[in-house]
């Protein structure tokens, strides 16, 4: 036929039944964390005891590292602990979610480690209440590169974060998804090892090379490192997989296993997108209060 022929309709728009199209519901803007100096930090209330550093590692990703540090360090906060978390993800996921603007951070991780500039000048103090943030930005990308060069460079992010003992009660260690050069600085650094499984089939998938690294770490460059935890991400108790997961975990690490299982929820993974920790967006959920179970277990232990 034609195209000449095609009789065109015109569509009366009082007398269609098709919807209308609805407005779309926009996120309200979110206020980013300001970026303060160290200077700005509010005083300390209570005294400091014996600071503890964990690295929360695990080679996979997807485990839940990054929601772990950002909503452990917050509920520690809340029960009137000083925490400073350090991004040493390339990916900076601690950073964005705790409401930091990376495009306004001047000095992150990455200066700390390779172009010699004090933590202190790169800390942003108070995100939360009780918690401080080392920042990481894209330039951390590089870093595993040009660490190689470097002197002492397994020792860099231990001889930064060590004039800090004292001031904090827990430093906790975001590492990236990988047994790379960061995170061997991460392990040199660190007292103890806090390593997030999730209850999902190949949980232990990679662990074991986790623990090689860790025990050559040990032998060579930090004596003391151990495991301090392992925490169950993830779980959902309707289905058999995740409580089979949970019992061979619990089989295979024994009383390093914390009691408290952090579930999948929809909060959890909704909270940094609006830069907020779990305890603040969401504080009744199930997710806040796995994450202050979690914490009081922590302190628990000393």
């Amino acid at each position: 036929m034609a195209i000449e022929h095609i009789e065109v309709v015109e569509r009366d728009p009082h007398n269609s039944t098709e919807p209308e199209p609805q407005p779309v519901e926009s996120r309200p803007e979110i206020e980013p964390t300001p970026i303060r100096s160290y200077r700005d930090k509010k005083p300390v209330k209570h005294v400091v005891g014996q600071t503890k550093i964990m690295a929360i590692i695990n080679q996979k990703g997807g485990v839940g590292k990054s929601t772990t540090a950002i909503n452990l360090s917050a509920a520690l906060g809340e029960m009137g602990k000083q925490v400073l978390l350090v991004d040493l993800d390339p990916q900076g996921n601690s950073s964005s979610g705790l409401g930091v603007e990376k495009s306004q951070v001047q000095n992150c991780i990455y200066d700390v480690l390779l172009n010699d500039v004090p933590v202190e000048e790169v800390i942003i103090p108070d995100v939360c209440e009780g918690l401080d943030l080392v920042p990481a930005t894209i330039n951390l990308a590089g870093a595993e590169v040009e660490l190689v060069s470097e002197m002492a460079r397994e020792n860099r992010l231990k001889d930064a974060i060590g004039a800090l003992r004292g001031k904090y009660d827990y430093i906790f260690i975001d590492c990236p998804p990988s047994l790379g050069l960061l995170t061997v600085n991460a392990l040199v650094a660190a007292d103890k090892l806090l390593i997030p499984i999730q209850c999902e089939f190949y949980a232990l998938e990679g662990v074991t090379k986790l623990l090689d690294s860790m025990k050559r770490v040990k032998t060579r460059l930090n004596p003391t490192l151990d495991i301090y935890g392992v925490l169950m991400t993830m779980y959902d108790g309707r289905t058999t997989l995740s409580r089979q997961v949970v019992e061979e975990v619990r089989s295979y690490f024994g009383r390093l296993v914390f009691e408290t299982l952090i579930p999948r929820t929809v909060k959890l993974s909704e909270a940094p997108s609006f830069g907020q920790p779990i305890t603040l967006y969401d504080p009744s959920g199930k997710g806040a209060q796995s994450y202050m179970s979690l914490a009081k277990e922590v302190i628990a232990r000393g």
